[in-house]
C-alpha cells in the first residue's frame, strides 16, 4: 500500500474542491455480498432496495462475489475484488464467507435478509463508529478526475475509492435463479485502494473509476469504517 502525501492545497486544488458536487454527510456503510447465482440472495437484494428508499443516512454497496459463477450462471457484475473484500471481513470479523452476507460499518455483520438482525447490527455499528476518533473526508470531481480530501485525525487507515451503479435489472437465464428477473441497487463496479492515511491531512487526485456514482471510505485495518462520502451520478 502506498502512502498518500500530506495535503498541499494550491490554487488548482482549491478550484477543484470548490466544485458544486456535494458529498453526503458521513453515511453509515452497508456492504452486501451477494450473487445472482444464489437463490438465497434475492430477498436480501430486495431489502437493500427498501433501505435505499427509506434510509438516506445509509450508503449501500452491493458487492457481487465471483465464486458462484462456476455453478451455472455467470453474474455480469461479479468481481474478484468483491470476493477479496469479503475474505478480508471473514478474517477481521471472525466469520464465514457466505451469501447473502451484510457487513455494517465494517464492524458488524448479519444475514442480509434477516431484517431484525440487520437493524440490531446497524445500531451496534453506529455505536462502534461513535466510539472511534472522527475523521472528515470529502469528494469533488472535474471531468474525468476525482479528488479525495481527508482531514486530520488520530491513528491510521486505508482510503478506498468505489465506483457503483444506481440500479440494474437482469433476466437470469441459468443457475439457482433461472427464470427470475431481478432488480438490484448500488451495484459496485470497481474498488481501488488509494493508499494509507496516517493522521495527517491528505489529498489525492485520480481518474474517475468505473461506475455511475462514486464513494470514498476511510477504513481501519480492523475493518471499522471511520467515515465515508459520496458523489452523485456523473453529469448530475
Amino acid at each position: 500500500m502506498r502512502a498518500i502525501t500530506a495535503l498541499m492545497l494550491g490554487a488548482a486544488g482549491l478550484a477543484l474542491s470548490a466544485l458544486p458536487a456535494k458529498a453526503a454527510d458521513n453515511p453509515l456503510v452497508l456492504e452486501l455480498f451477494t450473487s445472482q447465482g444464489c437463490s438465497s440472495c434475492p430477498p436480501a437484494d430486495a431489502y437493500m432496495a427498501e433501505l435505499k428508499r427509506s434510509r438516506p443516512d445509509l450508503l449501500l454497496l452491493d458487492f457481487h462475489v465471483d465464486y458462484w459463477d462456476r455453478l451455472g450462471w455467470h453474474d455480469p457484475f461479479s468481481l474478484g475484488r468483491a470476493t477479496e473484500r469479503q475474505e478480508f471481513y471473514a478474517s477481521a470479523l471472525h466469520t464465514e464467507v457466505y451469501t447473502p452476507q451484510l457487513v455494517i460499518g465494517g464492524s458488524e455483520q448479519a444475514i442480509g435478509s434477516a431484517r431484525a438482525d440487520v437493524q440490531t447490527a446497524i445500531g451496534a455499528a453506529q455505536a462502534d463508529r461513535q466510539a472511534a476518533a472522527p475523521v472528515a473526508v470529502s469528494l469533488s470531481a472535474r471531468g474525468t478526475q476525482v479528488q479525495v480530501t481527508v482531514g486530520p485525525g488520530q491513528g491510521s487507515a486505508a482510503i478506498w475509492l468505489v465506483g457503483f451503479d444506481d440500479s440494474h435489472r437482469t433476466a437470469i437465464g441459468r443457475g439457482e435463479n433461472d427464470g427470475l428477473t431481478e432488480t438490484e441497487v448500488d451495484i459496485v463496479r470497481s474498488i481501488q485502494n488509494l493508499g494509507a492515511w496516517t493522521g495527517q491531512p491528505a489529498q489525492v487526485t485520480i481518474q474517475r473509476p468505473r461506475g455511475e456514482r462514486i464513494a470514498v471510505l476511510v477504513q481501519r485495518a480492523d475493518g471499522l469504517i471511520l467515515s465515508a462520502a459520496t458523489l452523485p451520478a456523473s453529469g448530475s
